[in-house]
């Protein structure tokens, strides 16, 4: 009887939630389909009856990167040129010049030059800017222009480009190009290694393999692993990472989405190189996504101690879906979850202030979770580490003297007046520094910090509002005030500032290689991860083992 209660009711519960999944699917067919007719025909409309020629192309273009926008800023469309940037992030290869460059006020600008690669080969210098390529001037190219520079292994390019206010011309023979995951791995100590893992691309687990195992032939007993500044890359790859250093089927990271096709649990497949060495990991506020898969799931996994300061706090995860016409939708499709069950996403994009700015999560909000062995660890803001170093944080006037180019053109000065250096290269004093102070004075660098961001955008509004002769006097007051905070921010932080400067003189002067060298004697946050190494009860602590 009962049985049969159960399914006189059972029957029609099931078949109405059918119904319902069924009626919710063709409701958001006709809807999307309905949006993508509107759409079409606005667009339409919009090439054939505006009052001057419009680029379908460029209208596209824009439309769907607008649309996008809104959502995060993780998922983006890649046209033709963008896929192929973006296949070379993921394998590390291309055919090019093996310099990075970047595009400003129409001039490229090369900011490293790699070492026995076609730029270094042609005498380019991080600094020159870039004028010309073969016969197209940078001006006149609207797209990317660094695409110029990338072609069919052996083609020979003309390039025109200015030094130190001279124009000077050179002949790149391009050539193959790899980009390693790992830039400099080697031994700070006898027993001690130390592994760069810049970047995670299809080659950085092998990478990571292999300097791993050349370290602990060399007598390597523990080993320093250095993710500050790592952006991350693919999943996959820092999963493997994991499994040099844990057992085979430990589960790594798990992801969760609205679309069950994209959930997920990632274990690790192979055998593990070294389940017992002792391992410290590096992170900053630079240290993203995969990065923060490793870092987070060998935290959880008790198996290393994180040093430095709170990661980004990334936890979502993208899939790169082929359109038509060799372009590409690189979408969020999950949030990934460290075994703990921790979700280190910062920034909640379904949320966003009256700015239509993602909101982050207050640390008062966060949740605790634990490790393997009972330590306590959090959600909602990276990945906290074991031992947190003021020193790894970067300082606001800092970032601003980066993002606004007053250190490396200063670098640049430097190199010019200084060639004779060569690997003699002195401690940049404090007089040093004041020639650096009053370079930014003389240049006119903007600081442009948030705070006179804000203050500029104030008096643009009042302007349009026509209330700023009203506020003017005490507007410059203010901005006055702010600059001379600006200024003296310049002192109080004379010495971050002065280890940025050196280390990037270090770089121009012996390339990336000589950099690492200089860096592994006198980074305080690489000699904090030795000393706990080096002390093996301190380490036993941390970790509870």
């Amino acid at each position: 009887m009962h049985s049969f209660i159960k399914k006189k009711y059972l029957i029609p519960v099931a078949a109405s939630a059918f119904l319902f999944v069924g009626a919710s699917f063709k409701n958001d067919f006709f809807e999307i389909a309905k949006q993508i007719e509107i759409f079409t025909t606005l667009f339409k409309e919009v090439n054939n009856n505006y009052v001057d020629e419009s680029n379908p192309g460029e209208l596209m273009d824009k439309a769907i990167k607008g649309m996008l926008a809104s959502l995060d800023p993780y998922t983006v469309y890649f046209n033709e040129q963008d896929v192929l940037r973006f296949k070379i992030n993921n394998t590390g290869e291309y055919t090019g010049i093996g310099a990075l460059i970047s595009q400003k006020e129409g001039q490229l600008i090369v900011r490293e030059v790699y070492k026995n690669f076609p730029a270094d080969k042609a005498g380019l210098k991080p600094g020159d800017l870039i004028i010309k390529i073969g016969d197209v001037p940078i001006t006149d190219f609207k797209d990317d222009a660094s695409q110029l520079l990338k072609g069919v292994k052996n083609t020979k390019i003309a390039i025109q480009f200015i030094r130190q206010g001279q124009s000077k011309t050179t002949e790149i023979i391009l050539d193959e190009v790899g980009i390693k995951s790992v830039p400099y791995y080697a031994k700070i100590d006898d027993k001690t290694g130390y592994i760069v893992l810049a970047r995670f691309n299809q080659k950085a687990s092998n990478e990571t393999k292999q300097a791993l195992e050349d370290l602990k032939r060399q007598g390597a007993e523990r080993i320093v692993l250095d993710l500050r500044g790592n952006p991350g890359g693919l999943l996959n790859e820092a999963v493997n990472i994991c499994n040099l250093f844990v057992p085979k089927n430990e589960i790594i990271v798990t992801t969760k989405s609205k679309n069950e096709k994209y959930n997920n649990t990632y274990k690790t497949q192979n055998e593990p190189v070294d389940t017992q060495i002792p391992i410290v990991i590096i992170v900053n506020d630079k240290s993203a996504s995969a990065s923060e898969i490793v870092s987070g799931a060998l935290q959880d996994l008790d198996r290393a101690v994180i040093v430095g300061s709170r990661s980004f706090g990334k936890g979502l995860v993208q899939k790169p879906i082929d359109l038509t016409y060799n372009t590409q939708l690189k979408v969020t499709i999950s949030r990934y979850y460290t075994p703990s069950g921790r979700c280190i996403q910062a920034l909640d994009y379904n949320n966003k202030d009256k700015n239509g700015s993602a909101t982050r999560t207050q640390e008062k909000n966060y949740n605790a979770y634990k490790t393997k062995k009972g330590r306590t660890v959090y959600d909602g803001g990276g990945i906290l580490p074991d031992v947190q170093l003021e020193e790894t944080k970067s300082s606001v006037i800092a970032s601003v003297l980066e993002k606004n180019d007053a250190i490396f053109d200063f670098v640049t000065s430097y190199y010019y007046k200084n060639q004779n250096l060569g690997t003699q290269i002195p401690a940049f004093s404090n007089a040093d520094y004041q020639i650096f102070k009053q370079f930014v004075k003389t240049s006119k660098y903007s600081f442009e910090t948030e705070t006179e961001l804000a203050l500029k955008n104030t008096l643009a509004i009042a302007k349009k509002e026509k209330l700023d002769d009203s506020i003017l006097v005490e507007y410059q007051q203010l901005l006055s005030a702010l600059q001379k905070s600006e200024e003296s921010q310049l002192d109080k932080n004379q010495e971050e500032i002065k280890k940025i400067i050196t280390e990037a003189i270090i770089k121009r002067f012996q390339y990336e290689e000589g950099f690492y060298q200089y860096y592994i004697k006198t980074n305080s946050e690489i000699k904090k991860s030795v000393s706990i190494l080096n002390n093996s009860l301190e380490y036993k602590t941390i970790l509870k083992i």
